[in-house]
């Protein structure tokens, strides 16, 4: 796949547990194929800024955190929801770093175990905060609550664009028949979106995509996983 809005750089400052923090069983998503296939979705949408966006399977809200570094110009609204409440809170925590008060919070933790422990590591994640907060131009409102994504989810705003990593592995209810899930997500995002709403929808390769609400608009294969961006039918 070609990379058309995330360039090749080094993105360590968004390593998990350095300054963003990290949960546990908390999965981190590649920074660069974020903000690729955040950049497809923009593409497709009928908005360019003020964007509002949702993550149905947040988990850590790492994905979230990454892509509102990354996008000051355009989005102005995160919201995240998951089954799992530990990792929740620290999706909480995490967002809060897109403000100053929250990224000065997390660097005055840092200064404190440089103080306790004098560690070259945490001399680094000092200068990667740094590094982070002087990405921030705009304080992004960010929501995060409790949600099961195959059962009906209530929104107070449609989202504009929904970008999610289907979890696999480590609940009951996503294993077995993993197209029926997949079809049984969509039915659930269905019903929260607009008929402008676009999905970036990530998922391992064997899972597939047939839901008759939407309509494909790309579909790319990374390694193992796969992508695709969709729409609802008008």
């Amino acid at each position: 796949m070609k990379y058309r809005y995330a360039e090749k750089d080094n993105y360590e400052n968004f390593a998990s547990g350095r300054v963003l923090y990290h949960g546990s069983g908390m999965t981190n998503f590649p920074v660069r194929l974020a903000q690729e296939i955040y950049g497809r979705c923009l593409q497709y949408s009928s908005k360019k800024n003020n964007i509002c966006l949702y993550d149905c399977c947040c988990g850590g809200g790492y994905l979230l955190t990454v892509l509102g570094f990354l996008n000051q110009d355009t989005i102005g609204r995160i919201m995240g929801s998951d089954i799992n409440l530990e990792l929740l809170n620290t999706a909480k925590k995490n967002l809060s770093l897109l403000s100053k008060e929250g990224i000065n919070r997390r660097i005055t933790e840092i200064e404190q175990m440089i103080l306790s422990y004098q560690k070259q590591a945490h001399l680094e994640a000092k200068n990667s905060a740094i590094v982070l907060k002087s990405l921030l131009r705009t304080k992004i409102e960010f929501d995060v609550f409790y949600a099961d994504a195959l059962e009906e989810i209530n929104l107070r705003i449609k989202p504009d664009i929904i970008v999610t990593d289907v979890p696999y592995g480590y609940m009951v209810d996503w294993r077995g028949n993993e197209e029926k899930v997949i079809d049984k997500l969509l039915d659930v995002l269905h019903g929260i979106c607009s008929a402008d709403t676009i999905i970036g929808l990530c998922m391992n390769k064997q899972q597939k995509v047939k839901n008759e609400k939407f309509i494909r608009l790309e579909k790319q294969q990374i390694g193992k996983r796969k992508f695709e961006i969709l729409r609802t039918h008008e």
